[in-house]
């Protein structure tokens, strides 16, 4: 099983990478522009909240990626960087008076139309992964998506669009 790695950019701040163990905790690290580093532990019950907030040295940090084995993690994610430039993951809320309220996820041809990818939906609380085109949309789901910035720009269009056929 591979281990997804989430990258958030904190505008002003850096970059925070997190990633949720087989046993469901999700830990992180935030590298600020400044060069320092945190180990974030955050709260199995509520994923937004952090338990601790770890400052490390230089030192430390490359102690820990060593124990780890930084150079084998370092290299997926220079692969993945590579791989991934220029795509974009972006939360959008559908709309109330969006004509895909009530409707599949795959009447709106999302990729075939913009060749943006929706990789789950968020509903009150929960999160549902990968909804295939019988999905229904509910009123206050949020799409997250993946794609170009132009991509994202149409998904979002459509969405909003009153002509949902474009």
């Amino acid at each position: 099983m591979r281990v997804r790695v989430e990258q958030t950019s904190l505008p002003g701040i850096g970059v925070r990478h997190d990633f949720v163990t087989e046993a469901g905790r999700r830990l992180g690290v935030v590298s600020h522009r400044d060069g320092r580093r945190a180990l974030i532990v955050y709260d199995r019950d509520d994923p937004d909240a952090r338990l601790a907030a770890i400052p490390l040295t230089d030192d430390e940090a490359e102690a820990l990626a060593d124990l780890l084995g930084a150079s084998l993690m370092l290299g997926q994610l220079a692969g993945l960087r590579d791989q991934a430039a220029g795509l974009l993951t972006e939360q959008i809320a559908l709309p109330a008076s969006s004509p895909f309220v009530g409707r599949p996820l795959g009447d709106t041809r999302a990729r075939t139309r913009t060749s943006a990818s929706i990789v789950a939906t968020l509903r009150s609380a929960q999160v549902i992964p990968s909804p295939g085109p019988d999905f229904r949309f509910e009123n206050g789901d949020v799409v997250v998506a993946v794609g170009t910035r132009k991509s994202l720009d149409a998904l979002t269009r459509i969405l909003a669009d009153n002509d949902p056929d474009g």
